[in-house]
């Protein structure tokens, strides 16, 4: 999906304010969710596309099947992800409005 830049040497001086960092944390789960939901919803529209696909070319049902099925898995996998990166932007968030506070 997206490209990861880590910078292990950098520190928590040159990073800011500790609540920045969970900020950064927060926009990109966001942004990686976002991504999650739209690959969910375009790998269920292929699915479905394969669907009808094998409905009008009943000599190539089998082939359309099987890319249908495979469609669907890799739209519950992007849902799954999504979901799992709702959860991490939720837990960044809470631990920005933590930071800020202190």
């Amino acid at each position: 999906m997206g490209h990861h830049h880590h910078d292990k040497n950098k520190n928590k001086a040159e990073a800011g304010a500790g609540g920045d960092d969970w900020r950064k944390k927060e926009k990109h789960h966001k942004h990686m969710e976002q991504l999650a939901q739209v690959g969910a919803v375009a790998a269920g529209a292929y699915a479905m596309h394969e669907k009808h696909k094998a409905k009008k070319d009943p000599e190539h049902a089998r082939s359309h099947r099987i890319k249908e099925e495979i469609a669907a898995t890799i739209a519950a996998g992007s849902a799954g992800f999504a979901i799992h990166e709702h959860h991490k932007k939720k837990e960044a968030k809470k631990h920005a409005r933590h930071q800020h506070h202190h």
